[in-house]
Parts: structure tokens; sequence; C-alpha cells
């Protein structure tokens, strides 16, 4: 919704964000509708001005980058080591194995993101012509990562260079995954390996595969758990929300690159409200009281 108000539409846009911050505000303490309630009578105005702010700095970040172009994104050391972590398996004639990971299908953020990277991979790749094997436990990820390397593929100027049979199902369990993975890692021996999306107990299964084989290895997630396990036995890794940052880079789409700006301004705020709100707590101030 927020493309519109870039777009001259911005009464459309009004209505839509007066409507989602009025869902908020009819709802009571325990999350059930108030129906005689008024806009502001129902304890809900912190909620209210937080999705004001969020949406108002939304707004702002699409602006910025419209008018003003992409901005300049903070290098990041694991796609920057994409272009050696792909010619070493080309000086090598071993293939590039990437993984999206067990745990999350194509409505997962993370997998959307992955999706964008794998794209930039398969295009370096097929200018190289390094073979790239993607085992996947989803066949949803299949489809989509097939179309993603075919396109790659066909923009780099080498559309035979995919071949469908290297992008597989493999099974929907996860152990059974895991060990998959690692059977495939042992005999195609790869130059580099990609682990970039959502994973669970397998991570650290995969993770030590690639090391054994010798590989490069470049992975990134969102989750904290399997974080840890990554920064140990990966060589490059993306941390968190630097997964979506790197999406963003290597896609060049404008409405990425905006978000990754609005992500960064809504942390700023966060900071600037708690720095407020530790001083107004410091001189006795109650907001409750004001409200």
């Amino acid at each position: 919704m927020f493309s519109f108000a870039c777009r001259g539409q911005r009464p459309f846009a009004l209505a839509l964000l007066i409507l989602l911050s009025s869902s908020v505000a009819v709802l009571g303490d325990n999350g059930s509708p108030v129906a005689d309630a008024g806009l502001w009578g129902t304890g809900k105005i912190p909620e209210f001005i937080a999705v004001l702010l969020l949406s108002l700095v939304m707004v702002i970040g699409v602006i910025h980058v419209r008018r003003r172009g992409r901005p300049q994104l903070r290098p990041l050391p694991p796609i920057a080591a994409v272009d050696d972590a792909i010619g070493r398996a080309t000086e090598q004639g071993t293939a590039v194995i990437y993984t999206t990971g067990w745990g999350g299908d194509m409505s997962r953020p993370t997998i959307m993101a992955s999706m964008e990277i794998l794209g930039s991979v398969a295009s370096r790749a097929a200018l190289n012509g390094c073979r790239l094997l993607v085992p996947s436990h989803d066949p949803v990820i299949v489809g989509v990562a097939q179309d993603t390397i075919s396109q790659s593929a066909t923009v780099a100027g080498r559309p035979d260079w995919f071949a469908s049979s290297d992008v597989t199902f493999v099974t929907q369990s996860q152990f059974g995954y895991a060990s998959a993975f690692a059977g495939l890692v042992a005999r195609h021996h790869p130059g580099s390996v990609f682990l970039i999306g959502t994973f669970e107990g397998e991570a650290l299964i995969l993770a030590e595969a690639a090391h054994d084989a010798g590989a490069v290895t470049i992975a990134g997630t969102d989750s904290t758990i399997q974080l840890s396990f990554f920064l140990v036995a990966c060589d490059y890794t993306l941390i968190g929300e630097e997964l979506f940052a790197a999406a963003a880079m290597v896609s060049g789409d404008e409405r990425a690159a905006a978000a990754v700006l609005a992500q960064d301004m809504i942390k700023y705020l966060i900071l600037l409200l708690l720095l407020i709100g530790g001083i107004l707590v410091g001189f006795g101030f109650n907001l409750n009281d004001h409200l």
C-alpha cells in the first residue's frame, strides 16, 4: 500500500492506514472487539501512534529512494566473497552447492531473500560455466529455484547452461535431508557451499559436511539459535538482518532498498524513543497518567 502513496494515490493509502490503525484501536485489553468503544477510548493509543509512526517511516523511505536513488548499502564480506567462492569451484572443476535449509517454505521472508541471492549466485556460475546444485526439501522451493536460475542464466547470456535436473527435491524428513545433503557434498567435493535461508537442527550437520569437504562456505539465516553454529563452522556468515540487506543489494530492487532504509530509520527512531522515555521516567513522568 505504501507504493501507492508514491504514485499520486495518497487518499487510498491514507484510508488504508486509518483502517489499519482503527482495527488496532477498537480491540480491548483481552484482544476481543469493543463494539461501543470510541477510537480513543480503548487504551490502545500507544499502539495507534506506533502504527502511524512506522507507516510514516516506510512512506518516507520509499519516497527517498524514488527521488534520490538507491541508498549506498555498506559492504557485506559474505557477498563480496561470492565471486571468489565461485571462482574457486571453477578453478577446481567442481560444483557449487546451494541450499535454503530445511526449516522454511516460500512464505518465509528468509527464503524469499535467499532466492534473490540464489539468482545472483546462478548468474555468476553461468558466466563461469560452473555447475550449480540445489537440493531442497520443498517441491515449491524447487519450482521457484528452477525459474530463478533459468532466468539468471538467460540474463547472463547462457540459457543452455541451466539444467533443471540439478535442482532436485530430496525429502521432507529433516535429518533425512541432512544425510542426503552430506552425501551430495561427499560425492561432488564442491569448491563452495551456500547455506542461506531458514535452518533448524540440521544446520550444524550441513555446515560440518561443507567444512570437511574443504569448501568455501557462505551462510546466512535469521535464526539466533543456528547462527552460533554457522559463525563457528562457516567462512562467512550473514547475521540476521544482513541477509535481507544482502538480498536488496544483489537484487537491485528499489523497493527492497527502501525497506532496508526504513528499517534503519525505525531503529534510530526506537533508540531515540528509548532515550526520551528513560529521561522522562527519571523525572517521574508516567505516560499512563496522561492518557
